[in-house]
């Protein structure tokens, strides 16, 4: 290993030097209470006010309607509760897109459990989200959406303008995550709440921002707290909160150069993984999509067993796949567009990455998942098209597959070895209890050029069945 490349900016990014710098000073003038009137208070006030000053010019938002919170997902449990609150006489729907973040997604199941109806907008294939869609979710009920700017799995942003002008033309409010996108501008359009968390930007951990636009009907919910406009109780942690606003000003300074040249570099990884490594997809927005990030998932890989491969040759990557899991189940994200979950790698590149260490990758990643597919026993179909039956071979009409009790990627495995064992117009049934396999099977067909005849009902598991239409 010759060096260590961390390529998870998505799940945090490294410390900017500016925010260091920050925390460290403010930590002698920022240690008192905010709120009295003496000269110690008076300081921390001054260091609190500027960095609200300074994080809501950033978002673009007035001062007086931003709060810190301890975390970005306080935030949205605290935004989407408190909203909820406020427009409970209107009613108590609630809409998502089935790709916001776990933190979203997790206050809905707390809303539905307490009586309230949740909607969920599919997306598309890219994992955007239909405008048209978000407005046919929209009822006289509806007391609030919400919607991710970018998605934190594979980049790709949402069209977050035109669902606020659907939202607005219902009066329903919208709440915009942000985390992911907070960092190369401030977000477009007329939405009503909007939350971010300032260690995806460089930031220190525990540090979130709340932003609820004057007018929007807010009721905080929980023991009422006279700090943070009771919006977020408990002493404020100066120190970071100053670090936080002063990085987002510090990477937004950088924001349009190191646009151009992370996308240039993702986009060689884009272009080139398809090219080094044998059926793999590129999933998420090719175009419409945050610079820094992108997405591939290869077949006949287990992606914990990759990551641990890529993490001893130095590459610190993340994954949507099942198998990172400990419920083994795939990445909501993933199933919701439909892509191929197993063997999926995630790519953020945090500021300031060498295009040295990209090309390193590129030319690490081929010999790592070769190695990954032989140890599991992957077919030679993973690296090149097998050959068409002989004529004169005997061939059932029909294989049964039993992989029940084996997780990904072995079910997708066992069923490449055998697809060419039946005849062009034969099939095969995959049994499996991985759920995993509802998602990969599909992707395997649509990759491979044969046809997903669809799922059935088994005595255990599931039964896949798959029809062979190409050599």
């Amino acid at each position: 290993m010759t060096g260590v490349s961390y390529f998870d900016a998505a799940s945090s990014a490294p410390l900017h030097p500016v925010a260091r710098q920050a925390l460290h000073a403010s930590l002698d003038e920022g240690w008192a209470d905010p709120a009295r009137l003496y000269r110690e208070g008076r300081r921390a006030r001054l260091l609190l006010d500027a960095a609200r000053e300074a994080a809501a010019e950033a978002i673009g938002c007035r001062p007086d309607e931003l709060v810190f919170t301890t975390s970005g997902t306080r935030a949205v449990h605290t935004g989407i509760a408190g909203a909820l609150a406020g427009r409970h006489r209107v009613g108590r729907h609630l809409i998502v897109s089935a790709v916001e973040h776990s933190s979203v997604l997790h206050s809905a199941e707390a809303h539905r459990h307490a009586g309230g109806t949740v909607s969920e907008v599919p997306v598309l294939r890219t994992g955007a989200v239909s405008p048209a869609a978000y407005a046919d979710a929209l009822r006289p009920d509806t007391a609030l959406a919400c919607l991710q700017s970018a998605n934190h799995e594979v980049g790709t942003r949402q069209p977050v303008a035109a669902v606020a002008e659907a939202c607005r033309g219902a009066g329903v409010p919208l709440l915009v995550d942000a985390a992911q996108s907070l960092a190369w501008g401030p977000v477009e359009g007329g939405w009503s709440l909007l939350t971010g968390s300032a260690h995806k930007w460089g930031g220190p951990a525990g540090v979130g921002v709340l932003a609820v636009r004057k007018g929007v009907r807010y009721a905080p919910q929980g023991p009422a707290d006279e700090r943070e406009s009771g919006r977020s109780p408990g002493f404020e942690n100066i120190p970071a909160v100053v670090a936080a606003a002063a990085s987002l000003r510090a990477v937004r300074a950088e924001a349009a150069a190191e646009s151009v040249r992370l996308r240039e570099l993702t986009d060689r990884i884009r272009a080139r993984v398809p090219e080094l490594v044998p059926d793999v997809e590129v999933v998420g927005d090719p175009v419409d999509r945050l610079p820094h990030l992108l997405t591939f998932s290869c077949l006949y890989v287990d992606g914990e067993t990759l990551l641990h491969e890529l993490d001893r040759e130095g590459f610190s990557v993340s994954s949507g796949s099942s198998c990172t899991s400990s419920t083994l189940t795939p990445s909501h994200v993933l199933k919701a567009m439909g892509v191929l979950s197993e063997g999926n790698v995630r790519v953020s590149l945090p500021l300031g990455t060498p295009a040295e260490e990209v090309e390193r990758f590129l030319a690490v990643l081929p010999r790592t998942v070769a190695a990954v597919r032989e140890k599991l026993g992957a077919p030679a179909a993973a690296v090149a098209p097998a050959p068409a039956a002989s004529p004169t071979s005997p061939a059932s009409d029909e294989l049964v597959v039993d992989a029940l009790g084996r997780r990904c990627p072995i079910p997708v495995i066992e069923l490449a070895k055998v697809i060419t064992d039946v005849p062009i117009g034969g099939t095969v049934r995959v049994l499996s209890d991985d759920e995993a396999a509802r998602l990969d099977i599909p992707a395997w067909c649509e990759m491979r050029n044969q046809e997903y005849v669809g799922e059935e009902p088994a005595p255990r598991g599931t039964a896949y069945v798959i029809r062979r239409t190409t050599p």
